[in-house]
Parts: structure tokens; sequence; C-alpha cells
């Protein structure tokens, strides 16, 4: 049985930044020569999210305008009251979307949709270097 644990970085722009990591999940697969099993997707942080999308520049948009409807950053959040940043917005919308994403693998590849891909959404107040673990369990 294969496990195998990579750690990736990535800079986002923060305020809903949308990047695709399909690719860097792959990579990760494919190295580990995982044939069959599961390949999870987890950032660390409490301020950004991993989900799958189809992406392209209009429904990028939308996601991005849906968490702004659901959870507006012009609303004052008791978050904002304790001390923490001003950016009780990002926490509410990183627990809406969640940390981690599993995603079978057969034949060594992502069984991913024609039109599904990965992506880490940084919904935080500013730029970051973002860490995010890809878990291999497999053979």
């Amino acid at each position: 049985m294969i496990v195998q644990t990579y750690t990736e970085e990535l800079n986002t722009k923060g305020r809903n930044d949308c990047v695709e990591i399909t690719g860097a999940v792959q990579k990760a697969v494919t190295r580990a020569k995982l044939r069959q099993g599961l390949a999870t997707v987890f950032v660390t942080g409490s301020t950004a999210g991993v989900t799958t999308i189809e992406f392209e520049p209009g429904l990028v948009r939308d996601l991005k305008e849906a968490v702004e409807r659901l959870f507006p950053e012009s609303l004052r959040y008791a978050h904002h009251e304790s001390g923490g940043d001003d950016n009780g917005f990002s926490h509410l919308r990183a627990s809406f979307i969640g940390p981690s994403l599993s995603v079978p693998v057969a034949d060594g590849k992502l069984q991913l949709g024609t039109w599904q891909q990965i992506v880490l959404v940084d919904f935080d107040i500013r730029p970051r270097t973002r860490s995010y673990l890809i878990q291999l369990i497999g053979e």
C-alpha cells in the first residue's frame, strides 16, 4: 500500500482568489506511481478552502459573487470585536467551502469529470503564500 504526502505552496491574491491546482495533484499521483486509491487535498489555514468547479472565467466570477452574497464583507462580524483581523467573513466563507477534498484515482488518473477541476480559494483580506497537502493512499 502506498501512503504518500506532499506539501505544495502557491501565492494568492486574497479576496476570493481562485487558483486551479488539478495539475499539481495529478503530478503527485504520477510521481507516487499510485494506480488505484484516493487523493486528498487539504489546505492549511482557516481562511481558504478547496473544492471543484469548472475553471472558466465566468463561473469563477459567479463563485466569487455567490460567496460575497452569502457572507458580505460589509457586515460586522463578532470575530472583528475579539481582537482578530477584520476578516470574519473570510473564515465563514472558508468554513462553508471546506478545507479538503478527496478524489478517487483509477488507472493512475484523478477521476474528475470533463469540466471539473480542483481549485484552492483564498478568502482572506490580503495576498498570502498558501500551503496545502496532497495525501495519496492506495496501490
